[in-house]
């Protein structure tokens, strides 16, 4: 991964001094749990996102987006991850806006993300598990359009959501990839039930039983979502490593920062040689962990046939790499790091919620071997 140009440079420096002021964990994410927001993060902040353009970065410059990819996208994620922002912004800008991008559907929807309005979510998985491959929910043929029935779980801001972008099987069995299509189903069509998540964003569960939906609802071709399904989800995957590794950052400069403050038998707890070794590691992980998600993005944007296993490495990585690092940083808290009133048990949450999210790190392990041809 080649160093950041400049323009990359003002982005990561803007979206970090945006985020550190606006999104910190005392900030938002405390205030919209403590209020029970149903939404989970606060629309103003989302309007703010569009206005400084970042809700763009995968929206073409023609059609009003700043037409940049997914490096600046991760640049933005990982702030959001530092600073454990609630938004939707992986969920619409990054996954939903590379979705409909190229259809009817993103003149639809593309403004309404653009000015932070819009938010869009998008149902895959049935089971306990990552497995898109596995869909189940059926779509039929009937009349000029298509009726859906089925379910599916943890749909990431799905009760917000203005438009759920919907894998359904409109052919072949479970298991297959071929048979998938791509529906954007409006708000409002099936039944959704609200859930909270560990680090208390909002997900849902979406019952669909006879929902109708016209022709124009297909984003795409019909039987062949895998392959706008597969860029949508790699969108996703190389985001949350992203954020994984913002997670990892934040945790890690919390915890160093209680190293510097904590005193144990007249020392600072920081100057024990042990703990000093802990935390290089670490920091040495997360650089690590922060260059495979650079990669990835750079193969994303370049469409490079290694552009899978990569953004898989990068997944697992970020997953495992961001998990050490909040569990450090409990540690290294002691008590305190075990209570609500405390920031770092925050960060663990969140780590618990992306690393699950479009597959945990024994999924992305097995798509490496898978992908390697082991």
């Amino acid at each position: 991964m080649a160093l950041l140009n400049d323009d990359q440079k003002m982005l990561q420096e803007t979206a970090a001094k945006f985020l550190a002021e606006e999104g910190g964990p005392t900030k938002q994410l405390r205030h919209w749990r403590d209020t029970g927001c149903t939404d989970g993060y606060g629309t103003a902040l989302w309007k703010r996102f569009g206005e400084l353009g970042l809700t763009g970065i995968f929206i073409p410059e023609d059609q009003g987006g700043l037409g940049l990819g997914a490096v600046e996208a991760a640049l933005v994620l990982e702030e959001i991850g530092r600073n454990l922002t609630p938004s939707p912004f992986l969920s619409t800008a990054i996954v939903g806006a590379c979705a409909i991008a190229g259809t009817a559907h993103a003149e639809r929807w593309f403004p309404g993300i653009l000015a932070g309005e819009t938010v869009l979510a998008l149902a895959v998985d049935e089971g306990p598990r990552h497995a898109p491959e596995q869909t189940a929910l059926s779509a039929e043929r009937r009349g000029n359009g298509f009726v859906l029935n089925g379910a599916k779980q943890f749909v990431l801001h799905g009760n917000s959501a203005d438009m759920v972008l919907t894998v359904a099987r409109t052919a072949g069995s479970p298991g297959e990839a071929k048979g998938l299509t791509l529906f954007a189903m409006p708000k409002g069509a099936a039944d959704v039930e609200r859930i909270t998540l560990a680090d208390s964003s909002k997900a849902s569960r979406i019952r669909f039983a006879n929902v109708e939906l016209d022709a124009d609802a297909v984003v795409g071709e019909v039987d062949d979502g895998w392959k706008p399904l597969t860029r949508a989800l790699n969108a996703g995957r190389a985001g949350a490593a992203a954020e994984l590794v913002g997670v990892a950052s934040g945790a890690s400069a919390m915890t160093v920062d209680y190293l510097r403050q904590r005193k144990q038998f007249g020392k600072l707890i920081g100057e024990f040689q042990a703990l000093q070794h802990r935390a290089a590691h670490l920091y040495g992980e997360i650089e690590i962990a922060r260059a495979a998600c650079l990669k990835a993005a750079e193969l994303f944007d370049s469409d490079d046939d290694k552009v899978e296993v990569m953004i898989a490495v990068a997944k697992a990585k970020a997953t495992s790499v961001s998990k050490l690092a909040v569990q450090e940083g409990v540690q290294m808290h002691g008590g305190i790091g075990m209570t609500d009133e405390h920031d770092i048990g925050l960060y663990m949450k969140r780590e618990a919620v992306l690393g699950e999210l479009f597959g945990d790190v024994y999924y992305h392990r097995a798509r490496v071997a898978e992908l390697s041809s082991y």
